[in-house]
């Protein structure tokens, strides 16, 4: 999820900062259950289709709506109320469906389940596979992918062995940067001494 813009120059942000979705406790949980659906069909499309990749299946019109409607979510999710989120998430849900139709019509292949993607923080693809012949069943779609087999990734982990060390000293420890899954929209609650302002369903 985007977070709320900073005031410029400002070293803590202001409630003047902050979309009037994220200004009280029950529009922002209300609003992050909009953002955790669209997030999650997000996953789900690229764990489908790989990372950046369904866009360019389709032809340049379709692709040319799907950016748009990118656009109007992040003005949402940066300026907007919560019908404003609930309005733009919603239609960009159908938009990735709208891509994955258009893409399944045209016979475009999904991803191999013999390649794992992910993009790292500048927007490059990583692929990474198990060995060379798995490498083969790794599709570009235009896309600059960097490909990985697990010796690889095996020499890059023996290269800089702080990072095997984590591993070591906290078992089971995960180190990531990418969203893969959904958070739990009262992590980005202070507390939760603020009333919600609203009836509960339950």
């Amino acid at each position: 999820m985007a977070k709320p813009k900073q005031a410029p120059d400002a070293k803590q942000p202001t409630w003047a900062s902050f979309p009037a979705w994220q200004l009280n406790s029950g529009t922002y949980i209300a609003g992050q259950e909009e953002v955790d659906d669209l997030d999650l069909i997000a996953i789900d499309m690229e764990r489908k289709w790989g990372a950046d990749r369904l866009r360019t299946l389709v032809p340049k019109d379709l692709r040319e709506k799907f950016d748009r409607q990118r656009y109007l979510v992040n003005q949402a999710l940066w300026h907007g109320d919560l019908e404003a989120v609930k309005r733009e998430t919603r239609r960009m849900i159908s938009a990735w469906k709208a891509l994955d139709r258009a893409a399944e019509a045209a016979g475009a292949t999904t991803l191999s389940p013999e390649v794992w993607e992910c993009v790292g923080k500048q927007g490059e693809v990583y692929a990474l596979v198990r060995g060379g012949n798995e490498a083969r069943a790794v599709t570009a779609s235009g896309r600059f992918v960097k490909v990985y087999t697990l010796d690889e990734i095996a020499n890059l982990l023996d290269g800089f062995p702080e990072l095997s060390k984590a591993k070591d000293v906290f078992p089971g420890t995960m180190v990531y940067k990418v969203r893969t899954r959904v958070t739990d929209p009262l992590d980005g609650l202070a507390d939760s001494k603020e009333p919600l302002n609203d009836p509960l369903p339950f």
